[in-house]
């Protein structure tokens, strides 16, 4: 990275278009040039992004401590709590932020947030363009550099919060700039089919002069463009011409059916969600063989819950831990995106979830009343669970009790246990 500074003259990234260029594979096989508002203004992919970020960005980040018995807990009066779960900085809400961030891990592959001080306290985290710039210097250290209202900023790494996407380096990689095939041929799709639609569906094709005919004059030229080409191309062209003087049309495009070109979309979502890792169901598309309905879905819903989001959630975890707490801060809290926050919307799973924690005791029954937004009842704290399967020593215990019992009520005079009076 160094070499590429001093020999430009500036800092190159990984998704500098001229770097690419210099290297051979600027170009892209469909010839559509590729960039992150190329690739959010296709459908599939924004709504890829959109449902990750908003999904990441609605759940609760809490703050937990470790207890002297290993047990993490909220710590609600953390003074991180607030600004991870509430209101990270002036201007942004945290579910603003959070899907800042995400966004800039889906197309650019790092999120940033600038750090804010009070003496040695981080009061703020600001957000940072997802294209913001890092360099490795000479010493060893890191250095973020982004245009701020037209001025360029430097900012050293102990004052950026840096989340890194898939990679092994100082960024993430970009999955736009490593997707840009898949995306030049969908862009350039979408455009084949817009154009369509502009030409009112016409073919391409070559009015043919007459056999013998002499070649147009620029005149004759200009007039027959404005009279064939132009009159009949577009939307509101007549649905019928008139071809003069032996003119024929010959046709040298395929049709959409030839071209598959319905199936070709249709590939293109699932080659977008392939490239994110989301569900093509989950973005509203259905594969082959796949309905919109169905158990099915749910186990599709789940498997990106673990493959797709669970790491997303660890990635920012970590992140939060290495670069917003102090060592000694981090023997004793972590941070927890609430992962079960996702089922709060299915509530026959969600009770049974509860019952099966009730029953085996780990949960009680003021936790469950926690979660569930309702406030905590006598007695509430109290693990519980059921007895129906004890120890065999426990029933040889009971058994000699009952036994007593039976000698004392029989020394009474008493009808034997069992036995109604």
């Amino acid at each position: 990275m160094g070499f590429w500074s001093r020999w430009i003259g500036r800092p190159l990234r990984a998704t500098d278009s001229g770097l690419y260029d210099l290297l051979g594979r600027g170009e892209t096989w469909a010839g559509e040039p590729v960039s992150v508002q190329g690739a959010l203004n296709l459908s599939a992919y924004w709504a890829c992004v959109r449902i990750t970020a908003q999904t990441v960005a609605s759940l609760s980040f809490d703050i937990m401590e470790k207890g002297k018995d290993g047990v993490k807990v909220k710590a609600s009066g953390h003074w991180l709590q607030g600004l991870l779960d509430e209101s990270p900085n002036a201007d942004q809400t945290a579910i603003e932020f959070w899907e800042g961030r995400v966004l800039g891990l889906c197309t650019t592959g790092n999120g940033f947030g600038e750090k804010s001080y009070v003496g040695r306290r981080i009061v703020a985290i600001n957000r940072m363009p997802n294209d913001t710039v890092v360099i490795r210097k000479e010493d060893g250290s890191l250095e973020y550099r982004f245009v701020d209202r037209g001025k360029e900023e430097k900012l050293p790494e102990e004052k950026v919060f840096h989340i890194k996407g898939f990679g092994d380096g100082d960024v993430g990689m970009s999955p736009v700039e490593y997707a840009r095939q898949t995306l030049s041929l969908t862009i350039a799709t979408e455009r084949a089919v817009g154009q369509g639609f502009s030409r009112g569906q016409r073919a391409k094709g070559f009015f043919v002069m007459p056999p013998g005919a002499k070649p147009l004059t620029a005149e004759q030229r200009a007039d027959a463009k404005k009279s064939l080409v132009d009159a009949n191309a577009g939307p509101a062209a007549p649905w019928a011409g008139i071809l003069e003087g032996g003119v024929d049309w010959k046709s040298i495009s395929l049709s959409n059916r030839d071209a598959e070109l319905i199936l070709n979309r249709r590939f293109n979502v699932e080659e977008v969600c392939r490239w994110l890792g989301t569900p093509p169901i989950i973005i509203g598309h259905a594969g082959e063989g796949q309905t919109m309905w169905g158990t099915g879905v749910g186990v599709v819903m789940q498997a990106w819950y673990t493959l797709g989001l669970r790491p997303l959630f660890k990635r920012i975890e970590q992140a939060v831990a290495k670069r917003l707490l102090t060592p000694e801060e981090r023997q004793r809290f972590s941070l927890r995106i609430n992962y079960e926050d996702l089922l709060r919307t299915d509530s026959a799973a969600r009770a049974a979830f509860y019952v099966a924690m009730l029953a085996a005791g780990v949960m009680t029954i003021n936790e469950v009343r926690r979660l569930e937004g309702l406030s905590p009842v006598a007695g509430g704290d109290v693990p519980r669970m059921q007895a129906q399967n004890i120890p065999i020593t426990a029933t040889t215990s009971v058994s000699a009790l009952m036994n007593h019992l039976q000698s004392l009520i029989g020394h009474n005079g008493g009808p034997p246990l069992g036995v109604d009076a």
